[in-house]
C-alpha cells in the first residue's frame, strides 16, 4: 500500500484466549489516529469477527497456529490485516444471510462476514500459497 506509515504488528496464537488482546491492540492504534468512538467500536467488532472466523474455520480450533495482525494508515485510510495459514475462505462462494429468517429461526452464528462488510468501508480476501489475508479498510 503506497504511502502507508506507522505499521504496527501483533502475532498471537489462534485462541479466544487472545481475543481481548487483539481487540485492544487495534483499538489503541485506531484511537491514536483520532477516530471516533463509533468507528473504533466498529473496527473492534470487525476484527473480533475476523479473528474468530480464523480460529473456527481456518484453523478449526487448533489454537497453536499463529495469526498475525497488522494495522497501518495513510492520509486517506486505516487498514487492518489478519494473516493466517489455515484453510482459505472463498468469498465467491459466500451468500449473504437472510437476516429476518435467521431471527425467525433463532439461529446463532453465521453473521461474521456480513458484519465485517457492513462495519468496514472495504474488505478484501487474498490467498497466496498457504497464506490467507483479510484486509479491512476504514476510510478516514
Amino acid at each position: 500500500m503506497a504511502n502507508t506509515k506507522n505499521i504496527h504488528k501483533l502475532r498471537v496464537d489462534a485462541s479466544t484466549e487472545h481475543l481481548a488482546q487483539v481487540r485492544d491492540f487495534v483499538a489503541a492504534h485506531a484511537s491514536e489516529m483520532g477516530l471516533s468512538g463509533k468507528d473504533i467500536s466498529d473496527i473492534r467488532l470487525a476484527v473480533d469477527e475476523a479473528y474468530t472466523n480464523i480460529i473456527k474455520h481456518a484453523y478449526r480450533n487448533q489454537s497453536s497456529n499463529p495469526v498475525e495482525i497488522e494495522i497501518g494508515h495513510n492520509s486517506t485510510e486505516l487498514w487492518i490485516s489478519l494473516i493466517d495459514q489455515g484453510d482459505s475462505f472463498n468469498p465467491s462462494e459466500y451468500k449473504e444471510p437472510d437476516i429476518l429468517q435467521r431471527i425467525k429461526d433463532k439461529k446463532r452464528g453465521g453473521m461474521g462476514v456480513y458484519l465485517i462488510r457492513k462495519l468496514m468501508d472495504n474488505v478484501q480476501y487474498n490467498t497466496k500459497g498457504k497464506t490467507n489475508e483479510i484486509r479491512m479498510v476504514k476510510n478516514l
